[in-house]
C-alpha cells in the first residue's frame, strides 16, 4: 500500500520505540518523514533503516518554543508542506505528589504537554493548507489514574482533553485531530520491566490479550488513525492496550 505517498509526516520523538516504529510504517507506505528528537545519533540510525525517500532529520528539543518554530520553518523549506503530524515525545515521572520536585514538574510537563502545544501550534497552518491531521500520544494514564503517577496523569490527560478540543476547532477546517492512547508497553522508557517477572505477572493479570504492547503495535494504530481509512475519524481517544480499559476495575474472581 502507499496511503501516504507525496505526503510529509512528522514525529517528535522519533529517535527510539514508538516514533522509530511509525516513522518505518509510514515509510513503507511511501511518505517522506521528518524525524525529530534532541539525539541526532539516534534520529540518524534510524532513517538509515527507513526505506529509501526523502526523509529529513532535525534535532531539536520540543519543550523549546523556539526550536519547534525553526522546525517548522525548516520543514516548509525543505517540503512547501506538512500533512500529518505525530506528537510522540514524552517522558515519565514517578513518585507521589510530595516526592516530585517542582523541577520534574516542569521538565515533565514541558516534553509531554508544552510540546504538544508548540508542535501543534507552530505546524497547523500547514496542516490547514493541506487538510491533514494531528495524532497526539497520549495513554492510558490519560483516561484514568495512575497509582504514583500524578504528574504524568496530568500531563496525559490534558492531551486528552486537548485533542479532542482541537477537533472541534478544526473538523470544519478539513483538519482532523486524534490521539492514541497506548496501554502497558515496551519502550525504552519501559525496558526494565521486561526482567520484572512479579510485575508482568499483576500487569498480564489486568490485560485481556495477556501480554505487554510493542512500539509496531502502537505504530499500526497510528498509521491507520493518520490515514483517509480513518477520514470520518476525530476528536478520538483510542485505546490501544491489549484490551486494559475494557475492564471496570473489579478484580478477576473465576
Amino acid at each position: 500500500m502507499s496511503r501516504f505517498a507525496d505526503k510529509v509526516v512528522v514525529i517528535t520523538g522519533a529517535g527510539s520505540g514508538i516514533g522509530a516504529a511509525s516513522a518505518q510504517r509510514f515509510a513503507a507506505e511511501g511518505a517522506s518523514v521528518v524525524l525529530v528528537g534532541r539525539t541526532e545519533e539516534k534520529l540518524q540510525k534510524v532513517k538509515e533503516a527507513l526505506p529509501a525517500g526523502k526523509h529529513l532529520v532535525v534535532p531539536c528539543d520540543v519543550s523549546d518554543a523556539g526550536q519547534v518554530r525553526q522546525l517548522s520553518e525548516k520543514v516548509n523549506q525543505h517540503y512547501g508542506r506538512a500533512d500529518v503530524l505525530v506528537n510522540n515525545a514524552g517522558s515519565i515521572v514517578q513518585g507521589k505528589i510530595h516526592e516530585v520536585s517542582p523541577d520534574d514538574w516542569k521538565k515533565l510537563m514541558g516534553t509531554d504537554l508544552d510540546g504538544v502545544y508548540y508542535c501543534t501550534h507552530y505546524f497547523m497552518p500547514a496542516l490547514l493548507k493541506t487538510k491533514g491531521n494531528v495524532i497526539n500520544i497520549s495513554s492510558v494514564s490519560g483516561l484514568g489514574g495512575d497509582w504514583g503517577m500524578s504528574v504524568y496523569n496530568a500531563a496525559k490527560g490534558a492531551v486528552t482533553n486537548f485533542t479532542r478540543a482541537l477537533a472541534m476547532d478544526y473538523g470544519s477546517d478539513g483538519v482532523r485531530v486524534n490521539a492514541i492512547c497506548p496501554g502497558f508497553t515496551f519502550t525504552d522508557l519501559t525496558e526494565n520491566a521486561k526482567q520484572d517477572e512479579e510485575l508482568l505477572a499483576r500487569f498480564y493479570d489486568r490485560i485481556p490479550l495477556r501480554r505487554a504492547g510493542e512500539a509496531d503495535d502502537i505504530a499500526g494504530a497510528i498509521v491507520f488513525i493518520a490515514s483517509d481509512d480513518a477520514r470520518y475519524i476525530t476528536g478520538a481517544n483510542l485505546p490501544v492496550d491489549g484490551g486494559l480499559t475494557a475492564s471496570n476495575g473489579q478484580p478477576k474472581q473465576a
